[in-house]
């Protein structure tokens, strides 16, 4: 793939990022990036994507193209945090939330406002948008 043909204070301003981001040990970083995240206000929930296969299973490697459209339409997320309003409802909710922090869930794909943060993809659905809480999310896939 050939790489693109930036103006030079373009390619100096990328190049600087790039020794910057390399100079920030681990640790760091997931500090860093754990001071980021946002707060979900009202019913809204902070989820994450889970990292799509880059092959499969026969060890084909899968396009690009092909591993983006599986992350942006993915029905798989991890719970991160919960707004204070989430599951609040009784009587949208009467038998209680749906899910909790630290859950698998399965969710409609192109479900709610992407976003990335550090190079990970992170989401903000709502409490309604989830369909059901899965044990291992390995395996599932959209169809």
């Amino acid at each position: 793939m050939s790489e693109l043909a930036l103006p030079d204070y373009l390619a100096k301003e990328q190049a600087e990022k790039a020794i910057q981001v390399e100079a920030v040990e681990a640790g760091d970083l997931e500090q860093k990036v754990a001071k980021q995240l946002p707060t979900p206000v009202g019913y809204q929930m902070l989820v994450s994507i889970p990292k799509i296969e880059e092959k499969y299973d026969s060890g084909i490697v899968k396009a690009d193209v092909v591993v983006r459209n599986d992350e942006v339409a993915t029905v798989i997320a991890f719970v991160i945090k919960q707004g204070p309003d989430c599951y609040k409802d009784t009587q949208k909710f009467p038998s209680g939330p749906y899910c909790k922090e630290g859950d698998f869930v399965l969710l409609r794909a192109y479900a709610g406002s992407r976003f990335k943060l550090h190079g990970v993809e992170l989401r903000m659905i709502n409490d309604d948008s989830i369909s059901a809480v899965v044990q291992d999310p390995r395996g599932y896939t959209r169809i």
